[in-house]
């Protein structure tokens, strides 16, 4: 019988695009950004600002950064 072993696989998802918003400078800008918008898991990307004053263009599917695994917990004997 073959015995498995339980690892965790250190993994980061990166979603990288651009939040288009109107603004007077470069500050405030980044000021809509930071307050404003944002992207919950399972949700949208979403805004708080009207539709006027912010778009967006992201892509559907991150890219997906595999680290190392690491060894965990108990071994478990395969059936």
């Amino acid at each position: 019988m073959a015995t498995e072993r339980r690892y965790a696989g250190r993994t980061r998802f990166a979603f990288e695009g651009l939040f288009l918003v109107n603004a007077v400078n470069e500050a405030r800008a980044r000021e809509h950004v930071e307050r404003h918008c944002g992207l919950v898991l399972g949700g949208n990307i979403h805004s708080t600002l009207s539709e006027e004053t912010v778009d967006w263009d992201f892509p559907i599917h991150p890219r997906k950064f595999i680290g190392r695994a690491t060894l965990c917990g108990k071994q478990r004997k395969e059936a």
